[in-house]
């Protein structure tokens, strides 16, 4: 029973950041957008968060400054797949790209003549079930990982189907053409979502350098900003089946550790374990992308006739 709850409780944790992109990702491809820059948007969020946050000494700060630099990330997609309506695939992978090579650049100049990796303290571990069986472990949590399940998810799925704002950005990802001929700017709700992407995408990467490792490294982000992409066609565009997608993973990679951790005499190389949560993401992306139901103008640039 222990074993069990101490996975559910890892299993948020990890969690948190690739749901945090994935719900991103969720609101760019809704609204006909497929930003392949989630990767570099990650990445460059948690580089941003750790500096700011170890030269201001606030991790809130270092959040702050993360989230702005995703919406200018975001800001910066719009430019090139809306206005200028760049290949969605080019524009995205080149903006994943630029923004990785920046954060290496700047790592580099900043912590490079360093003989241990920089590290900062993290956000503090809350405990507010304190003395009660099961939920103690459990609800030992990062307050990131309370807000982003408790109120980033429902707050989504609210403004994605009960919101004028929502249907604009469903209509927008459906047919942008009907749209625009009942008066609403398609231009504007898919630079609003992108900016909302953005945003969130730089969030997921700030939660692993500012709260779970407390340290930046090459490797922090380590594709998870692919499987996030994974993961909203596992969800069908939907945040709470998002939601449950971002679990599983979460539950693999964090089965994936204690297994590890317990030192299990397998016949088996140390790096299937590594490779398991993302050959579970694949499988399930395998078995649920079959069904998946794409808003019909993902991909495709509008250009006012």
């Amino acid at each position: 029973m222990e074993f069990i709850v101490s996975l559910l409780t890892a299993t948020l944790r990890v969690a948190t950041s690739i749901l945090l992109a994935a719900i991103g990702e969720t609101y760019a491809e809704r609204a006909g957008v497929l930003n392949l820059g989630i990767e570099g948007t990650m990445f460059f969020g948690a580089f941003v968060g750790f500096y700011v946050a170890d030269l201001t000494g606030s991790l809130w700060i270092g959040l702050a400054v993360a989230v702005l630099s995703g919406i200018i990330a975001g800001l910066l997609m719009a430019l090139f797949s809306v206005t200028l309506g760049v290949n969605q695939h080019v524009s995205g992978l080149g903006l994943t790209l630029l923004l990785s090579g920046l954060a290496l650049f700047a790592f580099r100049l900043k912590y490079g003549g360093r003989s241990t990796p920089p590290s900062i303290e993290p956000f503090p571990l809350l405990s507010p079930f304190r003395g009660i069986p099961i939920l103690e472990t459990l609800g030992e949590q990062y307050l990131l990982t309370y807000i982003t399940f408790l109120v980033i998810v429902p707050l989504a799925w609210w403004l994605l189907y009960h919101t004028d704002f929502g249907l604009k950005v469903r209509a927008v990802g459906e047919n942008p053409e009907a749209v625009d001929a009942a008066g609403v700017d398609v231009y504007r709700i898919r630079y609003l979502a992108l900016v909302i992407a953005g945003g969130l995408m730089a969030a997921g990467g700030a939660f692993l350098s500012l709260a779970q490792l407390g340290a930046f490294t090459h490797g922090i982000v380590s594709g998870r900003g692919w499987v996030a992409i994974a993961l909203v066609i596992f969800g069908n565009w939907d945040p709470f089946k998002v939601t449950l997608g971002s679990l599983i993973f979460g539950g693999t990679f964090a089965l994936q550790l204690r297994l590890q951790a317990m030192g299990l005499q397998l016949p088996i190389p140390y790096e299937t374990f590594l490779a398991l949560p993302y050959l579970v993401t694949i499988a399930a992306l395998v078995i649920a992308g079959r069904n998946a139901a794409y808003p019909a103008a993902l991909l495709k640039p509008y250009r006012r006739e």
